[in-house]
């Protein structure tokens, strides 16, 4: 039996079966989150996990633009 992990959405963190958030939207996407930090930083502060190195999203040497 293997367990289920999701990608948190912000950190890209593995989220184990049993913990974590999940939130169901209207459009009927579904976010996983983490924490309460991730969830905070990308649904209230609406932030790009791209600029915080303790994510692993984080890109060095900035954000290209195209």
């Amino acid at each position: 039996m293997s367990l289920l992990v999701k990608p948190c959405n912000f950190c890209n963190r593995p989220v184990a079966k049993g913990s974590g958030t999940m939130l169901a939207k209207n459009d009927g996407t579904v976010l996983w989150f983490c924490s309460a930090k991730c969830k905070k930083n990308a649904l209230d502060l609406k932030r790009d996990p791209r600029k915080f190195k303790w994510t692993k999203k984080y890109v060095k040497g900035g954000i290209r633009k195209k």
